[in-house]
């Protein structure tokens, strides 16, 4: 779950505790272009108060106005869509006739939202499941990646905690990896223990840096499927003692920098610690997508893309397989 959302649900319950009512509009289907994504959320105060947004403003307003005049959601969840016609797309500005279908879904201690988000805290993912008739959740541990399904009947949503980027190395590479992670909306730590590569790290927003030894450091942070670790600092002695842990985790990410050669002699490093063949084959090295990339920006690039196409799920061989298929049909059209 991303920070936004988080914080869209802690507000949520601030406004429940201080007595008001508060309705949660979730995105579950769209047509076409649409502004934001099946999963977006945002929560809507019996005054008009608003967190969040599921249309990036082109609904807002007109859920705003009915939430608050009592037209939608007063004690049961309901659907409610935006976009039917042309001109109601046109009128509400949303993109090339797009079309959004959102469920309101009225907040009470039922909802168990303060239940969820201890269990996000915990680092644990989980399945939420909203009866659409009685407006009852109920939720259970999963380990499945991002899901929203729904059927009418209910409505069920798959959270989990923010994702975590744990970089081993203070250098140059590693402050624009940072960076790019960060606007990723990643939780960056960043293990160096080295105390000549600290300088700048203190000012740097939202980076956590620390000088415990990398293996020491991946025990300590529990690493689990939400969780990517990078080793950037080509000395052996500090990237093997992460790689080594980092491999045995359910981390969905693990990479290494290095050329071919030195990631061959990495991988007999590794099996030589005890770990097994599958193990090691999980090791991303050289680190990132083969795009070309020399300055360390755009090795950072290369680097937060495969991570992203990994937690999507992408089959990266068979996504730039289409990607060259489709520039070809296009040169020779």
């Amino acid at each position: 779950m991303h920070s936004i959302d988080i914080d869209v649900i802690r507000t949520a319950l601030d406004w429940q505790s201080r007595g008001h009512r508060v309705v949660m509009g979730t995105v579950v289907r769209t047509w076409g272009s649409a502004p934001r994504p099946p999963g977006s959320i945002m929560v809507i105060r019996g005054d008009g108060q608003v967190a969040g947004s599921v249309s990036g403003g082109c609904i807002e307003d007109d859920l705003i106005r009915r939430v608050a005049a009592g037209e939608l959601a007063l004690r049961l969840p309901e659907t409610t869509t935006y976009g039917q016609t042309a001109e109601e797309a046109r009128r509400f500005g949303l993109p090339c006739g797009g079309t959004v279908q959102v469920v309101l879904e009225p907040l009470s201690p039922q909802s168990q939202l303060r239940e969820l988000l201890v269990l996000i805290e915990q680092h644990q993912r989980v399945e939420r499941r909203l009866d659409m008739a009685t407006g009852l959740v109920r939720m259970g541990a999963t380990t499945t990646g991002d899901k929203l399904q729904f059927d009418g009947q209910s409505l069920t949503t798959v959270h989990g905690p923010r994702l975590r980027l744990l970089i081993i190395g203070g250098g140059q590479l590693s402050r624009y990896l940072a960076s790019m992670a960060v606007m990723l909306d990643y939780q960056v730590t960043v293990c160096e223990p080295r105390t000549e590569y600290h300088e700048g790290w203190d000012t740097m927003a939202d980076v956590t840096l620390s000088t415990q030894m990398p293996d020491d450091l991946v025990l300590a942070m529990c690493l689990d499927h939400n969780s990517a670790v990078v080793a950037l600092t080509h000395d052996p002695k500090l990237d093997d003692l992460a790689l080594m842990e980092a491999l045995r985790t359910p981390a969905f990410y693990v990479g290494a920098l290095g050329s071919l050669h030195n990631n061959a002699q990495r991988r007999k490093r590794l099996l030589a610690f005890d770990l097994s063949e599958a193990e090691v084959r999980q090791l991303h090295g050289p680190v990132g997508l083969n795009m070309g990339a020399l300055t360390p920006p755009e090795i950072a690039l290369s680097i937060v893309a495969e991570m992203t196409a990994m937690r999507r799920g992408v089959d990266l061989g068979q996504a730039l397989s289409n990607w060259a298929g489709s520039q070809t049909v296009c040169r020779s059209g």
